[in-house]
């Protein structure tokens, strides 16, 4: 009897070990510490309250239960309710389970979704879920069509994530003005979206970064997408090929899938925001003693009057403006005005009112407040005198080379042109400061040949307040040699130039490349502007074609480039946003899927139909920097992990 129940006490206790070293074995596995696999398995839903596609749903509260602990990522951003929910639903992670408190009243026989995307995903490894949608509705039946397609961004065909997606069955434009959309989507890292649980009939679609909360167009900085083409959501069966990889470079399996392939799932809204056209005067500024700024939210070519009220106005100002008159800057014409620490001004702009018209405005006292004091000034001037004048006794005292006169400031100058240019480069330099005096004559311009120089003609022009061309007949392979004598440039301020000398040489053309891009798919009268672009999507020329359809790139930089057009529907040469209460649209926008390689002595051309190719399918990823959103790497990292060991991952 004692020596049964001794046995049986030592198989008890074979058992508890067996048990807790499968558990080792398992976490082992799981965790990896020692090599082991990691866990790539999402959680996965096994049951709800009420039930996944429930109908007759009164209760506002959803329980939803998972077979491992969860997180919820960013609820807030990532999870979005259909139809919209003015007052925003809780939504938490609790264990294994998410409960959803709606707090809106459920509205009569309509379908609701939960539409999760990829913020659910398992507590320990951080497997996403997926895309998760719960769906239920208030009547007896359940909604079940779709609406899919993409958001980008109508200037540079940028996909948009996190924009809203939604849906009008009523076709009256002041529509998203006044009410929220019908039932509503987000995109993800590919701008694409998929609006659930909807309706036969016909709609209109629109996006809207929503920036108050509201599901309606009510502000202009909001980022939105329009277009008039009715959509009629429709299903049919279809197959695809699901493509089962035993590692990153052999496929097992490829496999005939039957599935529900719901129509439209190629809508495409072009987004932007309207131009901020509303004017204000943002502030006022004299960061420099011999300058005040102005600066406003929007330009208009009526400037500003500025009246001086402790100071002569007459003639005090030098005007420079930016291009689109926003920010304007008024030098100081008299030194006086600069040494005066405060100037005192009534400024008369243009402003929006509350009815959104440009009205003149007065400011009747503006004042403009030198940071550094005149008094203070001249003490810093007469220290620096000090301290050289103590450095040049020393440097005496000691029989040493010394200056008798105080070196003098000279006027900064920066020029475009060094080194070796583009025979097609332009020269020009840039001041600090407006002149007063340039002297022509004392621009030298000469050629140099074997150390012999020859004068070269060549004209000299302002082109903005600071800012002047030197154009000539520049020869390839040959050194040039600017030289402008001492004082040649006095600013208005009395700071002479000191002596320059620039040096450069023009490129031979056969150190660069030729690019024609012939363009079609578009109107015989369209006037196309076609962009060059460098990898990081930035413009580096532009070319209007010509009456052929081809725009042209000479001297070209060996180099990979990438090409956009857009329609300059306005003939200004810029990009043009729309406008939706004028029902105006972007000025369309292509990008070539192919980069193109240029390279020296090269003369390439490029055939490029603008629209054969669908919008969301055409900027190349490599220049994309909204790229897709990242996935858990948990399944690479396995895959990377069987090759150390010699093996092939197949999934557990």
């Amino acid at each position: 009897m004692t020596n049964d129940f001794g046995m049986t006490r030592y198989k008890g206790k074979l058992l508890v070990a067996l048990f807790s070293f499968v558990i080792l074995v398992s976490c082992a596995r799981m965790g990896s510490p020692d090599g082991g696999w990691y866990d790539d398995t999402p959680p996965s839903v096994i049951g709800s309250t009420p039930d996944d596609q429930g109908v007759n749903v009164k209760d506002r509260k959803v329980t939803i239960n998972f077979n491992e602990y969860i997180k919820l990522e960013d609820a807030q951003n990532k999870v979005i309710v259909s139809p919209p929910q003015i007052e925003q639903a809780e939504i938490k992670a609790a264990g294994r389970k998410i409960i959803v408190d709606l707090k809106d009243s459920l509205k009569e026989n309509t379908t609701y979704t939960i539409d999760f995307s990829d913020a659910i995903s398992d507590n320990n490894e951080g497997n996403p879920m997926g895309n998760y949608t719960f769906s239920f509705s208030t009547g007896d039946h359940i909604d079940t069509l779709e609406v899919s397609g993409y958001c980008l961004n109508a200037q540079n065909l940028e996909p948009i994530k996190g924009i809203l997606v939604g849906l009008y069955d009523n076709f009256e434009d002041s529509l998203f003005h006044q009410q929220p959309m019908m039932r509503v989507s987000r995109t993800n890292g590919s701008g694409y979206f998929t609006i659930k649980g909807v309706a036969p009939g016909t709609y209109r679609c629109f996006a809207l970064q929503d920036a108050d909360g509201d599901f309606i167009f009510g502000q202009k900085s909001e980022m939105i997408a329009f277009n008039h083409d009715s959509i009629t959501p429709s299903w049919r069966p279809d197959v695809r090929q699901d493509t089962i990889w035993r590692d990153s470079l052999h496929i097992a399996n490829i496999l005939q899938v039957g599935y529900t392939h719901f129509l439209p799932d190629d809508v495409t809204l072009l987004c932007f925001q309207e131009p901020q056209t509303d004017r204000y005067l943002v502030k006022t500024e004299r960061k420099a003693t011999d300058r005040l700024g102005l600066f406003f939210t929007y330009g208009n070519d009526t400037l500003p009057r500025l009246r001086g009220l402790n100071f002569d106005d007459t003639n005090a100002f030098i005007l420079e403006a930016s291009q689109k008159n926003d920010t304007l800057t008024y030098w100081l014409a008299d030194t006086t005005l600069v040494n005066q620490d405060t100037l005192q001004i009534e400024l008369t702009y243009l402003t929006t009112d509350t009815l959104g018209r440009l009205v003149e405005h007065i400011d009747s006292l503006v004042e403009f407040v030198s940071k550094t004091p005149y008094a203070k000034r001249q003490k810093e001037k007469q220290k620096a005198y000090e301290e050289w004048k103590k450095e040049q006794d020393k440097k005496k005292k000691h029989d040493e080379p010394y200056d008798s006169v105080m070196p003098i400031e000279y006027l900064s100058v920066k020029w475009s042109v060094q080194g070796q240019i583009a025979p097609n480069q332009r020269c020009f330099f840039e001041v600090a400061e407006p002149l007063v005096q340039c002297d022509t004559s004392a621009f030298h311009l000469v050629s140099v040949v074997d150390s012999v120089e020859t004068p070269i003609d060549f004209m000299l022009r302002q082109v903005a307040v600071r800012r002047y061309e030197l154009t000539a007949d520049f020869q390839q392979e040959m050194n040039y040699v600017i030289t402008v004598d001492s004082a040649a440039m006095h600013s208005i301020y009395g700071i002479p130039t000191k002596k320059m000398e620039q040096k450069f040489k023009v490129r031979h053309e056969d150190e660069y490349a030729y690019l024609a891009v012939e363009v079609s798919g578009v109107g015989k009268t369209d006037s196309v502007i076609v962009q060059l672009l460098d990898g990081q999507d930035k413009v580096l020329r532009q070319s209007l074609t010509d009456a052929s359809g081809v725009a042209e790139f000479i001297y070209l930089k060996p180099s990979r480039y990438y090409l956009r057009a857009f329609i300059d529907r306005n003939g200004n040469g810029e990009w043009d946003t729309g406008v939706y209460d004028q029902d105006l649209q972007p000025e369309p926008v292509y990008y070539h899927r192919e980069p193109v390689e240029c390279k020296a002595k090269w003369d390439a051309t490029r055939q490029w139909n603008l629209t054969a190719t669908p919008l969301y399918k055409q900027k190349p990823l490599a220049i994309t920097k909204q790229k897709p959103d990242k996935k858990k790497q948990l399944r690479n990292r396995n895959i990377e992990r069987a090759r150390s060991l010699g093996k092939e991952y197949v999934g557990h």
